[in-house]
């Protein structure tokens, strides 16, 4: 018997596939793939642009993006808002319309989060050689710069004939769809394969649903893993994004009002308790809280529950000082869970906090330890108090009193976005998180110029939402292009947009570590060549302005607060643009160390003192085995 077909072009066939893939877990279905962003160009407009225009929006639908790059930052946001069971789709032309995405596709690699990539590429046929923007390798007539996208990739693969897609696809869309194993999923189009026809079969296109595993703990790890807890006299859990991915955060708390157990959070696990309640620590490391880092210093078992341990989580090894100090890990992935030794629980978060819950059934710390860290908690309440309070409304605010303003006026489900620069070590320290999803720091690839284009993808994800993308002018100088989308999509996206002319962040760690703050201001050269000069007379509001945004400009406190409130109530894309007192930080210190490797020999002054310091700190690093 003969299997129905219908031609299509490799293109049709793609648009068509996708359209029909979907994810489920616990009962709830959501579109795999729910749109597409791109950008045109020879590689790609005859081919998935006529694809996507032949589907129409109700197929698939398309977003007009204005940079590679952060139109992958847009998708990740979009995934991340809805916990990683629907994601989108961009398409690019070749050469540098395609190495335009390789950033965005490290940050999703790394964040553990899907987005598929669909980069136009050389003729299949070699036909025309060499084509415009084709990368000619003297030795390797397959490589393109499309191969620049294998390392950041989870699946990769070159579809150099049209029966070829019909596996890729599959394998693309099982990648997506596992929280063990997603992340940037590449599929390189040919030119001239994405027009060529074929007789598909029909079954390819039929719906298909990819079941999201909630995958149980191997019981005798589970067993173990209750008499390393029951033995413990002073746990900590540190939650990691995989509490959010897996919509854990009322079994955490559900483990936690049991046993008295407190949570420390990493950037991407804040939120996991809500801020108040009374065994949440803030966040923990480099960036953490003095409560969080003086409890992990002490702790003699660490439950790590869907984190990866990076260096500002662990402050470069040398947080957990407790000589006894031992490691348990409940995560997805085996690869994660062994990390620092640890015994694992190789699970879902959602599943292995409840089973748990279960064995753990009439266990609980000391009321001495819960008294400890409660008291530890009140005391940095008050650091927070003190960095946001702004006594006077006529003042220039600090930084932290941006934040103050902006914690005033957010609801309990607004979004807060930012990703690099040095909001995000007072972010973490400092804003107090009201439920799972309100906090948004990209912090596994830190990198400038997500936070714009991940506001509109949080923003298509939740439409109902307030989003709020804060920048320092050095990052939005990255990456402002798709203020331009918001405005044509009509996303009433809000950015809060900090002026302290410069590289602050790393101003501040150049300082540190004997650099002297070289090449981290936005300054006129001076005299002596050095860009010590005066500020630049760039003014970041006007081009918001130009680019469609209503801008707000705020100069005091209480200028602030009234834009803040004026942006919230606005339906329309929004910028408040306000410059801070950088000589007047109310920022709390580091309350842990970062390992920035310092000049072992230098003939500055400050570079010789900073080496002496560094190796204070280094010889406190551990290897936990």
């Amino acid at each position: 018997m003969s299997q129905s077909t219908v031609r299509l072009t490799v293109a049709q066939a793609l648009v068509r596939f996708l359209s029909a893939q979907y994810t489920e877990r616990d009962g709830v279905r959501h579109r795999l793939i729910a749109g597409t962003w791109g950008i045109f160009g020879h590689g790609n407009v005859a081919g998935l642009g006529q694809a996507l225009l032949q589907a129409g929006e109700g197929v698939m639908p398309y977003h007009q993006g204005r940079n590679e790059q952060s139109m992958v930052h847009a998708a990740v946001g979009y995934a991340r808002q809805l916990n990683r069971l629907s994601a989108q789709a961009v398409t690019t032309s070749i050469g540098p319309g395609a190495t335009n995405l390789v950033t965005g596709a490290a940050l999703a690699t790394i964040n553990r989060l899907p987005v598929l990539l669909l980069p136009g590429d050389y003729f299949a046929s070699h036909a025309p050689d060499p084509l415009l923007q084709q990368l000619e390798h003297p030795t390797e007539a397959d490589v393109s710069v499309n191969d620049t996208l294998r390392p950041v990739s989870r699946y990769f693969d070159r579809i150099t004939r049209p029966e070829a897609l019909i596996p890729s696809a599959l394998n693309a869309m099982r990648v997506l769809a596992d929280p063990a194993e997603t992340g940037a999923v590449t599929l390189a189009l040919p030119q001239d394969v994405q027009a060529e026809a074929y007789d598909w079969p029909e079954e390819f296109f039929a719906e298909r649903v990819w079941y999201v595993r909630r995958p149980a703990p191997d019981p005798v790890e589970l067993a173990a893993a209750v008499e390393a807890i029951r033995a413990a006299e002073r746990p900590l859990i540190v939650a990691g994004g995989g509490v959010h991915h897996s919509e854990a955060e009322a079994a955490l708390k559900s483990l936690v009002e049991a046993t008295g157990i407190p949570v420390s959070s990493t950037q991407a696990g804040k939120g996991s308790l809500r801020y108040d309640h009374p065994a949440d620590l803030g966040g923990i490391g480099h960036t953490g809280t003095s409560v969080s880092d003086d409890i992990a210093r002490a702790a003699d078992l660490v439950i790590g529950v869907g984190t990866r341990y990076t260096d500002f989580t662990t402050a470069s090894g040398t947080l957990f000082q407790n000589p006894e100090v031992r490691f348990l890990n409940l995560n997805i992935t085996g690869f994660d869970a062994h990390k620092l030794a640890a015994r694992t629980l190789v699970c879902d978060a959602r599943t292995g906090l409840e089973k748990l819950v279960e064995e753990l059934a009439g266990h609980r710390v000391s009321a001495a330890y819960e008294a400890e860290y409660r008291a530890g908690k009140e005391r940095w309440e008050a650091v927070v108090e003190a960095a946001y309070r702004a006594d006077d409304e006529t003042a220039v605010p600090t930084q932290t009193q941006v934040l103050g303003a902006l914690d005033a006026i957010v609801g309990d489900d607004d979004v807060v976005i930012n990703a690099a620069g040095s909001l995000p070590g007072d972010l973490h320290k400092l804003w107090r998180s009201r439920s799972p999803r309100q906090y948004h720091l990209e912090y596994g690839y830190s990198c400038m110029g997500y936070e714009i284009p991940a506001g509109i993808g949080i923003q298509q994800a939740a439409p109902d939402t307030a989003v709020w993308s804060l920048v320092g002018d050095g990052t939005y100088l990255m990456m402002p292009t798709e203020i331009v989308t918001a405005v044509q999509e009509r996303l009433p996206v809000n950015i809060v947009l900090i002026q302290n002319h410069g590289y602050a962040s790393i101003g501040g760690l150049s300082a540190e570590t004997g650099a002297e703050r070289f090449g981290t201001d936005y300054r006129y050269r001076a005299a002596d060549g050095t860009f010590t000069g005066a500020p630049l007379p760039v003014d970041l509001a006007a081009n918001a302005a130009s680019l469609g945004m209503d801008v707000l400009r705020a100069k005091t406190v209480g200028e602030l607060r009234e834009a803040l409130a004026t942006a919230r109530a606005s339906d329309r894309p929004t910028c408040v643009y306000v410059e801070t007192d950088i000589m007047n930080p109310t920022s709390p210190g580091a309350e842990a160390w970062w390992d920035v490797p310092v000049a072992e020999v230098a003939s500055r002054e400050a570079a010789v003192e900073a080496r002496e310091r560094y190796d204070q700190h280094v010889a406190g690093r551990r290897r936990h085995l």
